[in-house]
């Protein structure tokens, strides 16, 4: 394990291999560098692959105030700059998906995988409209209290799983990030993206990668029949299989 001041915040990260291209893993909401390790192993025969903790996950310090998608891809981009790393391959699972997406539309990437990838706006049912109603009118009532408790434990019963799992600046974070809607971004590189869905997907649907296939400028969709939100986990040999064909020209080069 390494650690590294950069933005602001203590970055704990690893580092396994000595290619000569780069790869940087990125995990998602709520975890931390050994979802990604297995990909780092694997991968670390031809590469040198960077695996870290996001700021306020793992043994990485809480960013000093509430970042959103931007600050976060800015840490990245000043951990790349620290550790010399140009032009990496970018591999990310959910909100790290997000930070990929941004980075490559501001600096330059050789290829991204993507799987389970967050970044678009859910489309709202008539369930989500009626809770969220119920909620600020609930949210309008215990303001007139003033109760700070009141208001904690109204937001923690209508909040998501991720929300109530977080606090603090964190949860702040959270608030700020899934309301970003980076379709905007999606045609704003040019760099190859291998997308990764398991069909079950119910947190990140599947029509959410194909709405991203269809508006990047260069990618393509691989589909895990019958698995969810953490398809390239549970099948994690497949999905190094995967990586090996989409690599396969990269492995050895500068």
């Amino acid at each position: 394990m390494s650690k590294l001041d950069v933005a602001g915040v203590t970055c704990n990260f690893t580092i396994q291999g000595s290619g000569k291209m780069d790869v940087v893993l990125l995990h998602g909401w709520g975890q931390n560098i050994q979802m990604m390790q297995f990909i780092q192993d694997h991968l670390s025969q031809h590469f040198r692959v960077f695996n870290l903790d996001f700021p306020g996950f793992g043994e990485s310090t809480e960013p000093p105030v509430a970042w959103g998608v931007l600050e976060y891809t800015e840490f990245l981009h000043e951990f790349c700059l620290a550790n010399k790393i140009e032009n990496p391959i970018l591999i990310g699972h959910s909100f790290g998906c997000r930070v990929a997406i941004r980075y490559a539309s501001l600096y330059p990437v050789h290829k991204m995988v993507l799987t389970g990838a967050a970044g678009l706006l859910p489309k709202r049912g008539i369930d989500y409209k009626i809770r969220t109603g119920v909620y600020k009118l609930g949210k309008k009532a215990v303001k007139l209290t003033g109760s700070k408790s009141l208001e904690d434990s109204l937001k923690n019963h209508f909040g998501s799983t991720d929300y109530k799992n977080t606090s603090g600046v964190i949860r702040e974070s959270f608030v700020k990030i899934v309301n970003e809607d980076l379709t905007p971004y999606l045609d704003q590189f040019d760099c190859p993206v291998l997308l990764v869905w398991g069909d079950k997907d119910d947190a990140t649907p599947l029509w959410m990668g194909q709405v991203m296939e269809e508006k990047m400028k260069n990618a393509g969709l691989a589909i895990f029949e019958g698995d969810d939100h953490y398809a390239y986990f549970h099948q994690s040999r497949r999905f190094c299989l995967v990586l090996d064909a989409f690599f396969e020209k990269d492995k050895g080069k500068k």
